[in-house]
């Protein structure tokens, strides 16, 4: 089984987060994309304390995935600098976990 993880980016609104949650699942670089928000957000961007309204996307991937997920990201998002972080899931139901992995592999 391959290492499962958690990627987290934000969007700026809905549409944008069902279509690259669709796009992720359907290029089978995301077994499962959750959609929360809206969220505010208060970050620094070119010298100044900014703050917007912000859509969370929670993808579960693998980690063997994640260079293809990221650049699916990047290439897919309105952002200059997207948020795309990676995080090891360490423990989970193995079920689940094993999931996961059956989604990923093409």
């Amino acid at each position: 089984m391959s290492e499962p993880m958690l990627v987290l980016t934000t969007v700026p609104n809905s549409e944008t987060a069902a279509t690259l949650a669709t796009s992720l699942v359907e290029q089978k670089l995301a077994a499962c994309v959750n959609i929360a928000g809206p969220s505010t957000s208060v970050y620094q961007w070119q010298g100044r304390t900014e703050q917007a309204q912000e859509i969370l996307l929670t993808i579960k991937t693998t980690r063997a995935a994640y260079p293809a997920l990221e650049q699916a990201i990047v290439q897919r998002h309105p952002y200059d600098v997207p948020e795309v972080i990676g995080l090891p899931i360490t423990a989970g139901l193995n079920d689940y976990l094993h999931w996961i992995d059956e989604c990923i592999q093409s």
